[in-house]
């Protein structure tokens, strides 16, 4: 039995370039970084979980919120009958939820590093283009940060070999429990659509939110910026790699 079901809907994918150097200390035993056309990203991403099951059972007030992380790429080479096969995943600096339970599970069960804030978002659809924004804040006393993406209306296939692609397409997620030891869980969904962006606005205090060696990207201009529909999504059981 699947870990978790839900839908995740309208993930708005910032991606900046980055010194692969700073990523190492988060680096987990087993993995290396996953390089396009050999520069390292690192995106936030903000969008809905939907629909949410627990093991099956949908937890009451638990099954539909917002999320807001970083991530970067990784892959792993795993030898299965005399053959490499390499696995193409993702590990999360940080994820921001508005549910406090959410945040102890993950952390207790996947080891990952989920912190609660209060969040929310909007969507808007008109005739010719939609809008999303998400927005989180750490602290009331805190200036409230917000993800906004103002995109096509209908959606376009991603294209092969693109970059797009290559940020979607990591079905496997890495959490660092030590020098040695790792969790990987495998996360399926199909191949995503997107919506062409038109205009973006980030305010992110990056050093407030994922540490101040992240606080230069308050000053970087995104890379690209990508808006993707996302789908019905499962969490597999984690395992351990030591």
């Amino acid at each position: 039995m699947s870990f978790l079901k839900a839908e995740w809907r309208k993930l708005a994918i910032i991606n900046y370039e980055i010194d692969p150097n700073l990523l190492l200390p988060y680096l987990p035993f087993g993995t290396e970084l996953d390089l396009w056309r050999g520069k390292c990203y690192v995106s936030l991403i903000g969008f809905m979980f939907k629909n949410t099951k627990l093991l099956g059972l949908k937890i009451p007030f638990h099954t539909d919120f917002e999320e807001v992380n970083l991530r970067f790429y990784v892959t792993r080479l795993e030898q299965k009958e005399g053959l490499k096969m390499s696995k193409r995943g993702v590990v999360f600096i940080k994820e921001i939820v508005p549910k406090p339970a959410i945040t102890f599970v993950a952390n207790t069960i996947y080891g990952e590093n989920y912190e609660t804030m209060k969040m929310s978002h909007q969507w808007i659809e008109n005739e010719n283009n939609r809008e999303v924004k998400y927005t989180w804040q750490k602290n009331k006393t805190d200036k409230i940060n917000s993800i906004y993406i103002k995109a096509a209306k209908n959606l376009s296939e991603i294209k092969e070999r693109s970059k797009t692609e290559f940020i979607t397409e990591h079905y496997w997620g890495y959490a660092k429990q030590g020098k040695k030891q790792t969790n990987e869980y495998e996360v399926t969904h199909p191949k995503w659509q997107h919506y062409e962006v038109e205009e973006y606005k980030i305010k992110t205090d990056f050093g407030r939110t994922y540490g101040k060696e992240f606080s230069f990207l308050n000053h970087q201009k995104p890379d690209s910026v990508m808006l993707a529909e996302g789908s019905k999504i499962t969490v597999e059981p984690k395992s351990k790699i030591q």
